[in-house]
């Protein structure tokens, strides 16, 4: 294993065989102006101070370690704890991130910020983030996640930020990102995308782990004084990747945690609805990137499907693929009905309802749990609650 995971990538933005900058000398150009306004920024003592009051006195953090002892109780086995980004204000750990980017955008002197979102989640925290700097927002979302998570289309539209629906292909997060892409390609000189996961030509998937490690830094020191240990497993969700390697980022080197990622499994891994990329892709490139992705046979992207809008891309972030390959982090699937049992399970033994997102994770520590010793701990972290996904669950189960 490498000495030091977080020197990765590379100058040229590769994690191993992964990442990179797969587009065209122009963009490649603005990319490499925004990799280096990052790393001369990031390296500011005011740029850090003012990110860190923000996370403290706006966002709320550090977000808590909570003990689900009801659920830990009724599963047996391992107990179960929460790292509760569902906290932060917006209700995800989406504005870790937003915030960086669009204090880096300001920076750089951009006139307007871009974004996809699927869940919303990652649209109303760049809407917030934009409101509180003073910048303009746009947003691409698919129609079918529009209709699914209004609560978050409201809330962006509250915010002042356009928001743009995408009815092309599959309606769904794979079209918004290339919705969003073609609006940036207008005028990259003014225009920022900001990449909702750790996705994308570099530096993206750099930076936006960069700014979700807090996630990963402030469960490890949590835990340790609460408890004196370590946990033995950390799970979480992995659509693209965001949630997920901010928190296995401060546990990359310490062998004794076992990291687990769930992927969406959706109606079954035999049907083609789901995106279990890093299960069942294929190694290419998508979106400007090198990744596992799910492909047909001319290597074009597949329509993907899960319950959970945040999930559902056909690509991965290009260090998860390393940290698969190189066996570091398990990478595990859960379907659809198994989310939504988890989904209404934590939210009637804890009440705490959590996005359907986040409900994957807590599938499958409900299904670990059982097979392990009383003393072993299972850390989730809890990426988002479940406002926006209350009444689409509620209709789905005919509560």
């Amino acid at each position: 294993m490498p000495d030091n995971f977080l020197a990765m990538p590379d100058a040229r933005g590769y994690f191993g065989e992964y990442g990179g900058q797969v587009i065209p000398p122009q963009l490649k150009t603005i990319m490499d102006e925004i990799d280096t306004a990052y790393e001369k920024v990031r390296k500011t003592e005011a740029f850090q101070q003012e990110l860190r009051e923000l996370y403290t006195d706006y966002v709320g953090r550090p977000s808590p370690i909570y003990h689900a002892r009801r659920l830990s109780d009724k599963l047996g086995g391992a107990g179960i704890y929460l790292k509760r980004e569902d906290l932060n204000h917006t209700g995800a750990h989406k504005i870790n991130h937003c915030l960086g980017e669009t204090l880096l955008a300001k920076h750089m002197g951009k006139t307007k910020v871009l974004a996809e979102t699927g869940a919303g989640q990652h649209g109303v925290a760049l809407a917030t983030a934009c409101a509180l700097v003073g910048i303009e927002c746009e947003i691409h979302m698919g129609e079918i996640d529009i209709e699914k998570e209004h609560p978050n289309v409201t809330k962006m539209k509250i915010l002042g930020c356009r928001l743009v629906p995408v009815s092309r292909g599959t309606r769904t997060l794979k079209d918004a990102v290339d919705s969003a892409f073609e609006e940036y390609l207008k005028d990259p000189e003014n225009f920022f995308y900001a990449i909702g996961s750790v996705v994308g030509p570099h530096p993206f998937p750099k930076m936006v782990r960069d700014f979700q490690q807090i996630v990963g830094q402030e469960a490890r020191s949590q835990f340790l004084e609460k408890y004196q240990t370590l946990p033995d497993r950390v799970i979480a969700c992995v659509g693209g990747g965001s949630n997920a390697i901010g928190i296995f980022s401060a546990f990359l080197h310490d062998e004794t945690v076992e990291l687990v990622g769930v992927e969406p499994g959706g109606r079954g891994l035999e049907t083609p609805d789901h995106a279990a990329t890093l299960t069942l892709g294929k190694k290419g490139a998508i979106h400007g990137f090198q990744c596992y992705n799910l492909q047909d046979e001319q290597g074009e992207p597949l329509p993907v499907h899960s319950i959970a809008s945040g999930l559902d891309y056909p690509g991965v972030g290009p260090q998860h693929c390393y940290l698969k390959d190189i066996g570091r982090v398990n990478y595990v699937t859960v379907d659809d009905d198994e989310c939504l049992k988890a989904f209404m399970t934590l939210s009637r033994m804890e009440g705490i309802i959590p996005a359907l997102e986040s409900a994957h994770a807590v599938a499958h520590a409900m299904q670990l749990a059982p097979t392990l010793a009383t003393d072993r701990r299972i850390l989730i972290n809890l990426s988002g609650r479940g406002d926006k996904d209350a009444d689409f669950v509620a209709e789905r189960l005919k509560l």
